[in-house]
C-alpha cells in the first residue's frame, strides 16, 4: 500500500474515533438524540475506516493463482458494506427521533455541546479536503467515499447544533427533527456511496468521454490504420478494455503483434485501466 494512502486511511480512523468519544459523552451528558444520533454517525465512520484500511490493504496485494487479475474489487466491497451499515443505523435513529418527537424529552444543552459540534464541522471540513486530495492522487474510491461521508458530516453536525439551540430555547420537540434530518443525511452518504460501488460491482462500462480517449490514444498509435470495436468493463475499481484494431493486412504476422502489444501497453499506462485485450484486424 502506498504509504500517502495508507496514512489518510490511519488518520481518517484515528479523527473518527476521537469524534466518537467526544460526541458519544455529549450526547450522554444532554441527552439530545440529535448529538447521540451524530455519535453514532461517526460509529459508522469508526467502522467503515476499518473497512477502507483494510480493502485498500487488500486491493494492492499483487494478483495471484486464485486472483489472477488482482484484488481491486476489495475496495469497492468495503464501501458497499459500509453504505448498507449506514442505512441500519439511519433507520434505528429515525426511529429514536420520532419517539422523541411524539414525546420530548429535557435536554440539557451544556455550553461544551457546542463546542464538541462546533469543532466537529471545522475537523471535518478539513479532513475532507484532505481526503478529496488523496483519493484523487491515488484514484481511490474507498477515500474519494469517506471524503464525501466527512463533508456529509459537516451538514449533521450543523443540523445537531441547530437542534440544541432550539432545544435551549425551550422547544425539546425541534431535537427530534433534527435527529431525523441526521438520519437523512446518514441515508443519502450510504445512497451515494453504495451506487458508485454497485457500478463498480456490476462491471459498467466506461463512459462516452473516457471511450473516447481510448480511441484517440490508439489511432495514434504508429501502424493503427483503424477501430472495429471497443468494450469496456470494471474489474473493482479498474477498467479492463477489449479493443479491435485495424492494420494493414500486407504487414508480416510479426509486425501486426508488435502493433497490437504498443496499444495493449500505451493503455495499460493510463491510471484507469488494469488490463487491454487488443485483437489485430488485417485490412
Amino acid at each position: 500500500m502506498p504509504h500517502r494512502l495508507k496514512r489518510a486511511v490511519e488518520v481518517t480512523l484515528c479523527v473518527n474515533i476521537f469524534l466518537f468519544v467526544i460526541k458519544g459523552i455529549a450526547g450522554i451528558i444532554s441527552n439530545s438524540i440529535a448529538v447521540i444520533s451524530e455519535a453514532l454517525n461517526s460509529l459508522t465512520d469508526i467502522i467503515s475506516s476499518f473497512a477502507i484500511k483494510k480493502a485498500v490493504f487488500v486491493s494492492n496485494q499483487k494478483p495471484d493463482p486464485r486472483h489472477q487479475f488482482g484484488h481491486n474489487a476489495a475496495q469497492p466491497i468495503a464501501g458497499f458494506i459500509v453504505s448498507v451499515f449506514a442505512f441500519v443505523v439511519g433507520i434505528n435513529i429515525v426511529e429514536e427521533s420520532i419517539k422523541r418527537i411524539i414525546e420530548p424529552q429535557n435536554v440539557r444543552a451544556f455550553p461544551a455541546v457546542y463546542i464538541v459540534l462546533g469543532s466537529t464541522i471545522i475537523i471535518k471540513i478539513v479532513l475532507n479536503r484532505y481526503q478529496n486530495y488523496i483519493g484523487r492522487l491515488f484514484k481511490s474510491p474507498a477515500v474519494n467515499a469517506a471524503a464525501v461521508d466527512s463533508m456529509n458530516d459537516v451538514l449533521t453536525s450543523a443540523i445537531a447544533l441547530l437542534g440544541i439551540f432550539g432545544t435551549g430555547l425551550g422547544y425539546n420537540f425541534i431535537d427530534g427533527i433534527a435527529g431525523i434530518l441526521v438520519a437523512a443525511f446518514i441515508f443519502k452518504t450510504g445512497y451515494e456511496v453504495g451506487r458508485q460501488n454497485i457500478d463498480y460491482l456490476m462491471g459498467r462500462s466506461a463512459d462516452k468521454n473516457f471511450e473516447d480517449r481510448i480511441r484517440k490514444i490508439t489511432l495514434e498509435t504508429e501502424g493503427v490504420k483503424g477501430i472495429n470495436d471497443i468494450r469496456s468493463h470494471y474489474v473493482g475499481d479498474k477498467f479492463h478494455i477489449e479493443i479491435h484494431i485495424e492494420v494493414d493486412k500486407n504487414y508480416s504476422t510479426q509486425i501486426s503483434h508488435d502493433i497490437g502489444n504498443q496499444v495493449r501497453f500505451t493503455l495499460e499506462q493510463l491510471e484507469e485501466v488494469q488490463k487491454v485485450f487488443v485483437h489485430v484486424d488485417p485490412v
